[in-house]
């Protein structure tokens, strides 16, 4: 359609003055990276499924993006999901989605790559790809349309999204993404000198069969469904044994039987069980020193150090802690080199210390004081996202908070020791107290406390339990004498995810979390503390997604249709929009979030390896139904 790139850029200049926040799609942010188009092999553009303000701070975006870029073979602009002002304005003036590095479209690329990062991005996605004018489903895409690749934690089951994708990629992407894009590139390249459509669709066949070599390649389009993945019936009659959340077991008849291997698909010419990558020298591995500086605040406006990668704790309800394993380092010595070329590249005055567990870093208290040092002269802070109760040390949180004293956030997630056990959460009252008095003396005003709701097996008493706790927080203000301290508590609601331990449980339906909510607030009001609390309904999609299957593929398809778009903002999320699309679909959303799944079951991912073995989470499964009746 625009066959001059300048005409584009008019069309998009022409556009922004009817938008707010035009800086989210103007491009030339410091250290932006412009190759010439004509000059490289292979040109990938990154699309963040959600606005500007979140994209920019994703340190996923900024480790590809230097790194495709760093290879001359190759180029990487970026792409965001347009804000719904800013999409209606470029449907109603024809401006496809672009690239802001160089304003092409972003068809016109050999590559487009999509990062899942959470599953209520999903309706994005396939927003995204009408928007650039590309069909939703691979199978109707032509050879002159960029290949669709995806990664992320979700492609750790990406079953809802793989009809409209041609690669996902799993596990870590700084070893093997270049050896894949080199793969891409060169099909694409066939393809556009193919002499017609069958053609290039042989070509096609013979690239992804290549690709499937490159570990943590996992092409859909090579499985199909095996027999019996129809959907059960008569799941209300189900009856039997009592499983770890206390409802029935379904009956033998209603779940689909174990295969070799337990892969629910067939594979064709392709691995059996797809592993995801690992990068095994972290120390080494790619990291951008000179990342992008955007001119309007982002959500996390800060450089951001990856410290170590991994955690060894063992959540049982936590899907990073299991999937992104082994744990690994980077050194001290490597870490104060990158801070000090992000500083003097970046001018940012805080610096985010990143991983699963900062606190457990070996090296912590060394590396603190040589960041310190570093930054304490340029009146820098440094942050940690998080704490663990169980680790916390004082004079960690003291040196991090040098320059100004903000609010520490640490995460009990349950009410009593007896639901901590249950989902291995290693610590206990007297950890929060202890640590509450202590930062409360040290002349910190604020505690944020994150809690989980619908964890399996939970009661009113381990509600009540939460109430209790944060009445012991303040009381241990008051001790320190901190009688203005301010107590602030986050109620997520728990969602079973794929490759944990609880990938088996039921979820609790809307209405339940509902009425836990209302339980928490009454307790809470009474102690003026604030309560924040994430959209039950909201919750309810996210299950439906993590733990679903190719079946779902027709009610995302439904979504989009219907105009679904940012289901992650609360603002745009529409249940009833969901409910319908299931009913158009033919599909019992409640099947995928609110029943038992049996242990012989076949799951829509059993054919992925995240690196945590099935017969490792059927035992931590074990361990935390043996704490139900208060065995060890």
């Amino acid at each position: 359609m625009f066959r001059e790139k300048g005409e584009l850029s008019e069309k998009i200049e022409g556009i922004l003055p009817r938008v707010a926040k035009p800086g989210r799609y103007t491009g030339g942010e410091w250290n932006m990276m412009v190759k010439d188009w004509r000059s490289v092999e292979g040109r990938m553009v990154f699309v963040f499924p959600d606005v500007y303000e979140v994209g920019m701070s994703n340190l996923a975006l900024r480790i590809i993006y230097g790194l495709v870029n760093a290879d001359s073979r190759f180029l990487c602009e970026r792409a965001f999901a347009p804000w719904p002002d800013m999409e209606d304005c470029m449907r109603d003036e024809g401006v496809p989605l672009f690239a802001l590095e160089s304003k092409r479209p972003v068809a016109s690329f050999d590559v487009v790559g999509f990062t899942l990062q959470y599953e209520l991005s999903y309706t994005n996605v396939l927003n995204c790809l009408s928007l650039a004018g590309l069909s939703l489903r691979a199978e109707n895409r032509r050879g002159g349309d960029p290949w669709i690749i995806a990664g992320g934690p979700c492609a750790c089951n990406p079953e809802p999204l793989a009809p409209f994708v041609d690669v996902f990629f799993l596990g870590e992407a700084e070893e093997q993404l270049l050896v894949l894009l080199d793969i891409l590139a060169v099909g694409k390249l066939e393809q556009r000198a193919a002499r017609d459509e069958q053609a290039c669709r042989v070509i096609r066949r013979k690239t992804l069969r290549r690709a499937v070599e490159v570990p943590g390649v996992y092409v859909p389009e090579f499985y199909t469904h095996g027999r019996g993945l129809e959907e059960p019936s008569g799941i209300a009659e189900r009856t039997g044994v009592t499983t770890l959340t206390g409802q029935p077991a379904p009956e033998e008849s209603d779940v689909i039987p174990a295969v070799a291997g337990g892969a629910p698909y067939v594979a064709e010419g392709a691995p059996e069980l797809v592993k995801k990558a690992v990068v095994r020298d972290f120390e080494g591995a790619y990291f951008p020193d000179k990342p992008l500086v955007p001119y309007l605040e982002i959500v996390h406006d800060r450089g951001s150090l990856e410290i170590m990668r991994g955690c060894g704790r063992g959540c049982r309800f936590c899907q990073a802690g299991m999937i992104y394993r082994p744990v690994r380092e980077r050194s001290v010595e490597t870490l104060l080199v990158q801070a000090r070329s992000m500083l003097e590249a970046t001018g940012y005055d805080e610096v985010s210390l990143v991983s699963l567990s900062s606190g457990d870093y070996s090296r912590i208290n060394e590396l603190l004081r040589g960041l310190m040092a570093e930054l304490e002269p340029r009146k820098c802070n440094v942050s940690l996202p998080s704490l663990r109760l169980d680790s916390f040390d004082v004079q960690i949180a003291r040196e991090v908070q040098k320059v100004r004293k903000s609010g520490l956030t640490f995460a009990p997630e349950a009410g009593t020791q007896r639901l901590r056990d249950v989902i291995n959460k290693n610590v206990t009252d007297e950890d929060l107290f202890r640590v509450a008095e202590e930062v409360f003396r040290e002349g910190w005003q604020q505690i944020k406390l994150y809690y989980m709701i619908g964890l399996p097996t939970e009661t009113w008493e381990d509600l009540e339990g939460i109430v209790e706790q944060v009445r012991g927080v303040l009381a241990a203000a008051k001790r320190a004498g901190r009688r203005g301290a301010r107590v602030t508590v986050s109620a997520s609601s728990f969602v079973p995810k794929p490759h944990t331990p609880f990938q088996w449980e039921a979820q609790d339906t809307p209405e339940t979390l509902l009425e836990k909510q209302a339980f928490l607030r009454a307790g809470l009001k009474v102690m003026k503390v604030k309560f924040s609390y994430h959209d039950v309904y909201m919750s309810w999609a996210e299950g439906l997604l993590a733990r679903g299957d190719r079946r779902l593929a027709n009610v995302l398809e439904s979504l989009a249709a219907a105009g679904a778009r940012f289901d992650g903002w609360t603002e745009y999320f529409r249940s009833e929009m969901w409910r319908e699309a299931l009913v158009e679909a033919g599909v019992d959303g409640d099947w995928y979030t609110s029943r038992v799944r049996s242990e012989e079951e076949r799951l829509p991912w059993d054919h992925l390896d995240c690196g945590v073995r099935k017969e490792i989470l059927l035992r931590e499964r074990a361990k935390a139904n043996a704490l139900v009746g208060g065995q060890e």
